[in-house]
Order: structure tokens, then sequence, then C-alpha cells
């Protein structure tokens, strides 16, 4: 017995000394495994392993036989297997760590880097033409009424009643009223003028209608406004298409406003509408119900109404008047605002 537990002692400081030495030797053989490539390291390490695996059943077998006889120590054979296969376990991890590479995470695949793409020009194969730039028209604000304070009617003449009207006949012209017109004729170089009676106007709208059916030229006709005797305002329209404005006294002609192109004056034949505005000292033109322009006059505030034509050139003029009407007008200018002096 005490034999048996010698032998125990014996072959236990064997297993130490052994796992020693395995412990060295698989430090010394990772180490010069480290430098083999991982492939053929785990291709050796099989072979070296079933070549140790023969060995140790040649071993076994032969301590098998040699110890049949000996029941005693079963029990130390039981334990010499287990540290075999302990020291085996230990020796097989080792080297299967020292055959993987130092990183053992698989290397990923470096992206190949991509250059970036030139731009390329786009071509426009119908380029858009050149928008015109539109031009900017100035806008106006609506003019002022030319014309305010038109009140009712205060007068219509149809021309039936040729007792209303100066009539007259001469080698010179005529004036006459039939079939509801007034007719003026004048040779050339003459003059004729013919008054509506009785009516007096201060303030006032009135419109008459002129039909021109001999003119050339020079020749003129048109309406007289606020005439006592011989002195009135009369304005004028031309058949060369401009019209003007004068003041006769006694006889003595002066213009208040030069003549101006107007496209509502016609020449013969034709046909126009004359209005004129009357209030204080200012007067307006208009024709066709449009403005033509102003004059400020204060030598006659009132007066009466009639028409005249003229012959400047070589031939008899004509001219028919019909349809007066007059109207109030109840207007109070605004007062102009004194400028200082300096």
């Amino acid at each position: 017995m005490i034999i048996l537990i010698a032998i125990l002692h014996q072959v236990q400081s064997n297993l130490e000394i052994a796992a020693d030495s395995g412990r060295i030797f698989a430090r010394q053989f990772y180490n010069s495994l480290s430098g083999i490539f991982y492939e053929d390291c785990h291709d050796c390490f099989m072979r070296l392993f079933r070549l140790s695996l023969r060995g140790v059943k040649r071993r076994h077998l032969r301590r098998t036989i040699c110890q049949a006889n000996r029941v005693q120590v079963s029990n130390l054979r039981a334990t010499v297997k287990i540290a075999l296969a302990a020291f085996g376990l230990l020796a097989m991890t080792l080297l299967l760590v020292a055959c993987l590479p130092l990183n053992s995470i698989l290397p990923t695949e470096t992206p190949v880097p991509t250059t970036t793409p030139i731009p390329t020009e786009t071509i426009v194969w119908f380029p858009p033409s050149a928008t015109a730039t539109v031009l900017a028209f100035p806008t106006y604000t609506g003019t002022p009424e030319m014309n305010p304070g038109i009140g009712k009617e205060t007068l219509s003449d149809d021309f039936s009643d040729d007792a209303l009207w100066d009539t007259a006949t001469s080698d010179q012209g005529s004036a006459a009223i039939s079939h509801n017109r007034l007719t003026l004729v004048v040779q050339p170089k003459y003059y004729v003028a013919s008054m509506r009676r009785e009516l007096i106007v201060n303030d006032f709208y009135a419109e008459i209608t002129a039909r021109p059916s001999l003119c050339r030229g020079e020749d003129n006709y048109g309406i007289v406004v606020r005439g006592v005797g011989s002195s009135f305002y009369r304005f004028v329209l031309a058949c060369n298409g401009q019209v003007r404005a004068e003041r006769i006294s006694g006889g003595t002609k002066l213009a208040i406003h030069e003549p101006v192109p107007s496209g509502d004056a016609p020449a013969a034949p034709g046909e126009v509408r004359i209005g004129v505005w009357a209030v204080g000292g200012d007067m307006r033109l208009f024709l066709n119900g449009r403005y033509q322009f102003s004059v400020t006059e204060n030598t006659f505030p009132s007066g009466g109404l009639g028409v005249f034509v003229r012959s400047a050139g070589d031939t008899p003029t004509t001219v028919t008047f019909s349809d007066l009407k007059v109207y109030d007008v109840d207007y109070i200018p605004p007062t102009k605002t004194p400028i200082p002096t300096p």
C-alpha cells in the first residue's frame, strides 16, 4: 500500500512537470506558428494531432496489458487518462489559437474610390428667342370735367320761326331760315352774321350744329357770344382745320387765342356740333363734345348769341346752322391762391 501511494505521488509530480513542459512547449510552438500562414498551420496541426492520438492509443494499450492484473491501480489509470485528455485538449486549443491570424476580424473589402463625374454642358437645341422688352407707357389721371355745373335747359330753338333771327338778303350775302335751318351765304371777301333776338345770357352753356357746304382754305364760320352791338366774342372754325378765338370791340379785332389745329373742325361738306361754356371771364370751346381750349376775358360779362360766316378767298362760302340749345350753368370757380412776392 505504501508503494502504491508513492507511485501515485510520483505520477502526480510527473503530471505537473508534464503540464509545465506542455505550457512552455505550447508557448514556444505558438510563437513559432505566428509567422506561418494560418491555412498551412491548420493543415500541419491536423496531421500532427492525428499522429499524437495514435501514439496515445499505443501507449494506452501497452499500459492496459502491463497492468491488467493490477486492480489496485485502476484508479490511477483513470486519473492518467483524464490528465492526458486534458493535456490533449489544452494543446489542441493552443494550437488552434496559434493558427489564427493576429487580427481575427475578417478584412473587409476596401471600397474602390469612385470618381466624381465631370458635369457636361447641356446642349440647348432650340434656344429661346429674346423676349422683347415691354415698353411702359405712362398713365395719366383723368382730366377734370371741363364743363362743370351745367344745369337745366333754358332755350331750345329748332329754327322754325324766322322772326327770332336777323335775316337779310343782298348782293354780298344772305341770311335765311328754311326747313328748320338758318343758311348763311357770303360772296368772296365778305362777312355776314345773324343774331338770335330777345336772348341775353351771362353764365351759360350753348350748343349749335354747323354744316359747311361751300368752304375752303381760310374761309371760316362759327358762333358769337356775349354780343352787344358791334362788340362781342367769336369762336372761329377755319376750313383748313384750325380753330381760334377773337374779341371784336367797336369794329376792332383782337385775337384772344391763336389758331390751333383740330381734328373736329371739318372741311366742306361736313358737320360739327359747336359748344361754348362761359362762366364769368372763363370761356371754353368744345367741338363734338370734346374740349378744345379756354380763354379768360372779362371785357364783356353778358350779351346775346349768334352765328357768322366769312369768305377769305375768291369763292363764296355757305354754311347752315340748326338745333340751338342753351343751358344754365351754376358753378363757382375756385379762388386762386395768391403767390407771395419776395
